[in-house]
């Protein structure tokens, strides 16, 4: 079976909605939210989740929301106080386990499979909008003729007939207006400006170096504590209320403490579907805040990380190397040379050009091994944290310095460059220091070169300050 993630790639915006959309359809199934009774009139609104994921997401993600609905159905079907026309819905209760799968859990999957499709299918075509509420008009009528079908054939004796869904109500009209303007809004405010900056800034959040994975850590672990004191209330008062009605003199038989039990999971779904709501917004929010964050401290000119950020990656890079692992890594720094001459020269629009062709260079080599970090006005640093020989360490720097020089057509870019191998856990200030000194020795060499500084040649005793 497809995990989520690769129903939507890596929008993890859209798999937060597609949870949020599952827990919805378990609230409207077990309480009142999803049926409606008006009188005269009663209208059930519980599948209109599944219109919801076909119209944002497709086929696939409507067929599951489909299958959560029809397991809701079956099993709320399955208690003993239910009507005789709703027993059918029940495997346990029909006498035809099969039929009533089918019934029950068959047709709703093949609704939101088709539902889907159709959505699917208007997508590319010009005013989606109002498909959309064109088939959210007739969804309502298709899922009624696909369950009098099913019930015609599966169930003959009880009188169905599929011209039954071709019965035209008030709550019918109600509830086409329902469908309608549900998907038609979820639909304007998704594809809107402010839900997709939020996409975006979700969907990015996963190179965010401030995303703590303690925090994941904590929201896991609350929401499996939610889950056990649920699970633990609910238990409790199915037995309180079988005390309770024996204590009124009303004899509490093994068919009604089954019953009370049952209503009791019924509330604690509908409850926990309330909380997984809540922790994903709260995960959602924390993931777009802790991304704006991140977001600000990217150096905007170069698309390069800040120093603040970039320090801050590299302490974490130390931190989370693991006691008895030394790998060995590279920390670069690279200055441009004579920037104020381009500057004064050439202006400060080329000046800032030649800064972002170099960052955007830098990123290119490095990309697979490391990060890219401008710590000063014409001055940028790299750590590359996989072990990396220095051979190959030295023909990116000269593939770097060769591509460089060709920025401007009137003048040879280069850079100074100085490169330090260390092996982690090491304090950052040390690196940093060593890596400096590399630098240094760079431009006294004339400049437009780089000098490295291997492990092999230096092997001082561990200061990690752990």
């Amino acid at each position: 079976m497809k995990s989520t993630k690769k129903l939507w790639g890596d929008s993890c915006f859209d798999r937060y909605c597609f949870w949020i959309l599952i827990a919805i359809e378990l609230l409207m199934s077990f309480t009142f939210l999803g049926y409606l009774h008006i009188p005269p009139i009663s209208i059930t609104i519980a599948y209109l989740p599944i219109l919801v994921a076909g119209c944002l997401f497709g086929p696939v993600p409507s067929s599951m929301l489909g299958l959560v609905f029809g397991i809701a159905s079956m099993y709320k079907a399955s208690g003993s106080y239910v009507m005789p026309a709703d027993a059918v819905f029940s495997p346990f209760l029909s006498g035809f386990p099969v039929s009533s799968l089918l019934l029950s859990v068959g047709t709703r999957v093949l609704f939101g499979f088709l539902v889907g499709i159709v959505f699917q299918f208007v997508k590319s075509r010009k005013h989606y909008r109002i498909w959309s509420g064109v088939i959210s008009l007739i969804a309502p009528k298709i899922h009624s003729l696909i369950v009098y079908t099913a019930m015609e054939l599966l169930f003959p004796e009880l009188g169905y007939h599929f011209y039954s869904a071709f019965h035209y109500d008030w709550d019918d009209a109600v509830f086409a207006a329902i469908c309608v303007s549900v998907v038609t809004l979820l639909l304007t405010v998704y594809q809107g400006h402010t839900v997709q900056n939020i996409k975006t800034c979700m969907d990015q959040s996963v190179n965010n170096p401030y995303d703590s994975g303690k925090a994941n850590l904590f929201f896991v672990v609350f929401e499996f504590f939610i889950f056990c004191m649920a699970v633990s209330a609910a238990v409790y008062f199915s037995q309180r209320e079988s005390y309770m009605l024996e204590r009124h003199g009303i004899a509490v038989s093994a068919g009604i403490a089954g019953d009370l039990l049952h209503l009791q999971i019924q509330f604690l779904v509908a409850s926990l579907s309330l909380n997984v709501i809540s922790v994903i917004l709260l995960i959602s929010m924390y993931k777009y805040m802790s991304y704006r964050e991140y977001k600000g401290e990217i150096d905007e000119l170069t698309g390069a990380m800040g120093r603040r950020m970039f320090l801050y990656h590299c302490e974490k890079v130390q931190k989370g190397n693991r006691q008895g692992q030394k790998p060995l890594g590279w920390f670069l720094f690279v200055d441009v040379d004579y920037f104020k001459e381009i500057n004064d020269t050439f202006g400060h629009s080329v000046g800032d050009k030649v800064l972002r062709d170099i960052a955007g260079h830098l990123q290119s080599i490095f990309r697979c091994d490391g990060t890219v970090g401008r710590i000063g006005g014409d001055e940028f640093a790299v750590i590359i944290e996989h072990s990396m020989e220095q051979k190959e360490l030295e023909r990116r720097l000269k593939q770097f310095l060769q591509v460089i020089a060709a920025i401007l057509p009137d003048k040879k870019v280069s850079c100074s460059i100085g490169a330090c191998q260390f092996v982690l856990p090491r304090s950052v200030e040390r690196i940093l220091s060593e890596t400096d000194a590399m630098l240094y020795q760079a431009k006294e060499n004339g400049r437009a070169c780089y000098v490295i500084k291997a492990w092999e040649t230096d092997r001082p005793d561990d200061d990690s300050g752990a």
